[in-house]
C-alpha cells in the first residue's frame, strides 16, 4: 500500500510538473540586410514572389513584423513557417487598423483532399473572430470545386454553414493585443487579452498532422512575439 501511494505521488508530480515543448519562439528583434529586401529570417517565408510580383510585403520595424498587402497582389499576404504538431497553443501580439484582419491559418501540405493544405483557421477582425474548419468545409476540394463552378446544392450549403462560427468582439484598433489560439483535438479556442472570445469544435480541426503556420493578412497587420508550444 505504501509503495502504491509513493508511486502515485511520483506520477502525479511528474504530470503536474511537465513543461510544454516550445516549437517556435520569435520576437523579430532584427533587421533586414537592406531596407528594400523582404528578409524576415528565422525560417519564415512569404508568397510575395508568386502573388505580388516580388514586391516587398513584410517589413521588420521597431522589433515587430509589419505585414501589408501590395497593390499588385492577387492574393492576401501569407507569412509562413513550417512547424509540426497535432495539438498546440499559438500565442502572439498583434495590432489591426480599420478594415484589417489577421488569420491564424493551419495547414498540412501533404493533405491532398483540400486546396493548398488548408486545415483550419481563426480569423480576427475589428468586430469579431471567425473560427473555421477548412478541411471538411470551404477548402475541401469537392466543396471548393462546386463553388467555383457555381453549382452548390442546398445540402452542401447547409453543411458549410456548420463548418464555421463567428463570435462578435469589438477590438480596440491601432493598439497592441495578446492573442492565444489553442488547438486540442477537434476544438479551437481563441482568447484575446486574457478573455475567451470563442470556441468551436469540428472534425477537421482534429486533423492529426498539422505542418505549417500561415499568418494570413488581406490588408495590413502588425505581429510580434510569435510562440508555439505543444504538450
Amino acid at each position: 500500500m505504501q509503495h502504491s501511494l509513493i508511486l502515485l505521488l511520483i506520477l502525479s508530480t511528474t504530470a503536474f510538473g511537465q513543461e510544454s515543448r516550445v516549437l517556435l519562439d520569435d520576437n523579430f528583434n532584427r533587421e533586414e540586410s537592406s531596407p528594400e529586401k523582404e528578409e524576415i529570417g528565422n525560417g519564415w517565408s512569404t508568397n510575395s514572389r508568386t502573388r505580388a510580383k516580388g514586391q516587398k510585403q513584410v517589413d521588420l520595424a521597431d522589433g515587430a513584423m509589419h505585414i501589408t498587402r501590395a497593390e499588385v497582389a492577387d492574393h492576401g499576404v501569407s507569412v509562413v513557417h513550417d512547424v509540426d504538431f497535432r495539438d498546440a497553443t499559438i500565442s502572439l501580439r498583434f495590432q489591426l487598423g480599420p478594415k484589417d484582419d489577421l488569420g491564424i491559418n493551419i495547414a498540412d501540405m501533404k493533405e491532398k483532399s483540400v486546396h493548398a493544405g488548408h486545415i483550419c483557421v481563426a480569423r480576427v477582425r475589428g468586430n469579431g473572430v471567425e473560427i473555421s474548419d477548412l478541411k471538411t468545409g470551404n477548402m475541401k476540394l469537392e466543396h471548393r470545386n462546386a463553388r467555383k463552378a457555381g453549382n452548390v446544392p442546398q445540402e452542401m450549403t447547409d453543411l458549410l454553414k456548420t463548418k464555421k462560427k463567428v463570435f462578435p468582439h469589438k477590438l480596440k484598433l491601432n493598439e497592441w493585443h495578446q492573442l492565444i489560439v489553442r488547438i486540442a483535438g477537434d476544438t479551437m479556442t481563441v482568447t484575446i487579452d486574457e478573455k475567451q472570445i470563442g470556441q468551436f469544435s469540428s472534425e477537421g480541426i482534429a486533423h492529426p498532422t498539422k505542418s505549417r503556420l500561415r499568418l494570413s493578412v488581406n490588408r495590413s497587420a502588425w505581429v510580434d512575439d510569435v510562440k508555439i508550444t505543444t504538450p
